[in-house]
């Protein structure tokens, strides 16, 4: 059930598991050569494995560049310029591909929308989705996939409704969010999809230019729509779409399939108000459904793991291998909602930490409890080994068929 080898290692999984050979790096080599990939193209990198190397990577933006720029450079320099001219994921995206102080003004501009009292705003709305969906699934009665019709369309209208985004676009930024992620769909099918998603974004923000109305992408208009062009707010919605519905759906719906396969810790948590918190975090640690999140390069000379780094270079954190070392918590291979929450990655760490964990945070904790509730008989519709992983940029299922 693990990737096939032309996967990267970073994104190797054995089941829920990353594989074995990230453990023994993290003891042996620390830092160390791989390969990496993007928009289809693979280059050589620096594979980061250790809990605190991660972490210093992660929280050091001067030393080590988000810049899609300079990855690209990278690229031309170790595969060709033609390999780089081909990946349209390699650009500056907003926020995530910006260093300070760019980085630094966009984030500022963002971060009032996504504090907890703002996101607790969002609390009925989400409930209601939620509810919503458990109905449609009990009409419909099961056998069904809980992909398709819990974990990707509650994200998706949370973060539509959000962004403000027409009810009749919401299919096609579905789809195209989904080949996005997919690394096996190649550089020119994701370019074509990113296109589209662009295009609709274009045509939304030319909309809140005359009505802002209330939604995030209208409040940033509104507010800051004077410095803001219309290709960097199109950015910033394409980022918030894609990284605000594709990572919590994978989370809901690979999540589930952790509890089903440990019944007395669902069992805990269906009848126990209390653990939803730590469920959420503990789920984040052990799954780690983001890889590594952005490539980074080093902006001058750097020691990593005891490694020589040079400026320039690639550099891929394990998110995975991080979150399973024994320096952040004991037994980290073992799944436990009782444990005591870690400073996990799972939602990145330093400046580039992920702006929508609150948001993500809560539609998890709504979300969990209230599918396993609604059906307490919730079994796997399959065998286990059937199951379908995915092989994506994040970690998660094709499908998930379920019945009660």
């Amino acid at each position: 059930m693990g990737q096939a080898p032309t996967t990267p290692l970073h994104m190797r999984r054995i089941q829920f598991d990353p594989i074995s050979d990230l453990a023994r790096l993290r003891a042996e080599a620390p830092a160390t050569r791989t390969e990496a990939s993007m928009g289809g193209v693979s280059f050589p990198a620096w594979l980061i494995t250790r809990y605190e190397d991660v972490r210093e990577v992660l929280s050091d933006a001067a030393r080590f560049s988000n810049s899609g720029s300079s990855v690209r450079a990278y690229v031309a320099a170790a595969a060709g310029p033609e390999a780089a001219a081909g990946m349209p994921l390699g650009q500056n995206v907003p926020l995530i591909g910006y260093d300070p102080p760019q980085h630094t003004r966009l984030r500022r501009m963002l971060a009032p929308m996504f504090t907890v009292q703002r996101m607790l705003r969002l609390l009925p709305l989400i409930e209601a989705i939620v509810t919503e969906h458990l109905d449609d699934m009990a009409k419909q009665g099961g056998p069904i996939d809980l992909v398709q019709a819990f974990a990707l369309p509650v994200p998706s209208l949370v973060i539509c409704e959000l962004l403000g985004v027409p009810y009749a676009d919401r299919a096609d930024f579905q789809r195209q969010s989904k080949v996005l992620s997919d690394v096996t769909i190649g550089a020119e099918a994701q370019g074509v999809a990113l296109m589209g998603l662009r295009a609709h974004l274009t045509e939304l923000v030319r909309r809140l230019r005359s009505e802002p109305g209330d939604s995030l992408l209208g409040a940033l208009v509104r507010d800051h729509g004077d410095v803001l062009p219309d290709e960097e707010l199109v950015g910033i919605g394409t980022l918030l779409l894609f990284a605000g519905h594709e990572t919590t759906a994978n989370m809901l719906s690979l999540g589930t399939l952790v509890l089903l396969r440990h019944p007395d810790q669902l069992t805990r948590l269906r009848d126990d108000d209390g653990l939803a918190e730590r469920a959420v975090e503990e789920l984040m640690r052990y799954l780690s459904i983001v890889h590594s999140g952005v490539i980074r390069t080093a902006t001058q000379d750097v020691t990593i793991g005891g490694t020589a780094i040079k400026a320039g270079d690639a550099v891929v954190c394990s998110l995975s291998s991080a979150n399973r070392d024994e320096s952040v918590t004991g037994e980290p291979d073992t799944f436990d909602i009782t444990r005591e929450p870690t400073s996990h990655v799972g939602f990145g760490h330093g400046v580039h930490h992920c702006l929508g964990a609150p948001l993500a945070r809560m539609e998890m904790r709504v979300a969990y409890p209230a599918l396993l509730r609604r059906f307490p008989a919730l079994r796997l519709a399959v065998p286990f080994e059937q199951v379908a992983f995915g092989e994506s940029s994040i970690f998660g299922l094709r499908s998930l068929p379920v019945d009660w």
